[in-house]
């Protein structure tokens, strides 16, 4: 059974994975990805549910494909994910729940580019924060957990001071690396999630109390 927050648990800042977490692409990101495969006869339904929550030229590499250079795949994958958010939208209640954060207690800490990550929040409708770390911030992807380091170092705080929301094992995995809590969030899961963490559907009905020494909690998944 997840676990659920103890009710004393209060934390500093909050740190958000994008694909998956805060907007959903993944009909984009399967049509690019499954395309790039067949190109080089990678079996797409092995392939694709490996794809989620790390950087391309991590998957890429993965492949051990000779002759291919991780790169500039990469590069050509990022330039077909900007040109189409076709279906990109919000987790329900994500822009709205985000909007109730101080804004200098919030990060995105995503596996992709930054011009992609800008380019689907504005499909999405999703607000950009102060602290962004992309993949170009960091020389280790998901699981590693230098990103969700990075985020609150930059946010002031230290990661144990954090709660990390993701929906990816190597996001999961990562949280769980640097130190932070993590709430797993499920809107693009077709299967139940196996995980002691605590779960959220989505941010509907989300809400958060800030004590007058600017912590937070959610007291509404208690």
């Amino acid at each position: 059974m997840p676990a659920s927050l103890p009710s004393h648990v209060a934390y500093r800042a909050f740190l958000f994975d994008m694909d998956g977490t805060l907007l959903n692409s993944i009909a984009a990101a399967e049509r690019i990805w499954t395309r790039w495969a067949m190109r080089h006869g990678v079996d797409v339904t092995t392939f694709l549910p490996t794809i989620h929550g790390v950087r391309a030229v991590d998957t890429i590499a993965r492949q051990h494909l000779p002759g291919v250079d991780a790169e500039a795949e990469a590069e050509q994958i990022t330039r077909e994910e900007i040109d189409d958010v076709e279906g990109v939208v919000q987790v329900p209640g994500a822009t709205a729940f985000l909007q109730s954060l101080p804004p200098d207690r919030w990060a995105i800490v995503t596996s992709a580019p930054m011009a992609l990550a800008l380019r689907r929040m504005a499909a999405a409708g999703i607000p950009r924060p102060d602290v962004m770390v992309t993949a170009e911030d960091v020389s280790d992807g998901k699981p590693n957990p230098a990103c969700y380091r990075l985020a609150a170092e930059r946010l002031q705080v230290t990661p144990r001071e954090c709660l990390v929301f993701e929906d990816a094992e190597a996001g999961i995995r990562a949280g769980d690396a640097a130190g932070a809590d993590v709430m797993v969030v499920t809107a693009t899961h077709t299967h139940p999630v196996v995980t002691l963490h605590p779960q959220i559907k989505d941010y509907l009905g989300l809400g958060i109390e800030v004590d007058e020494a600017g912590l937070m909690r959610l007291p509404s998944i208690l």
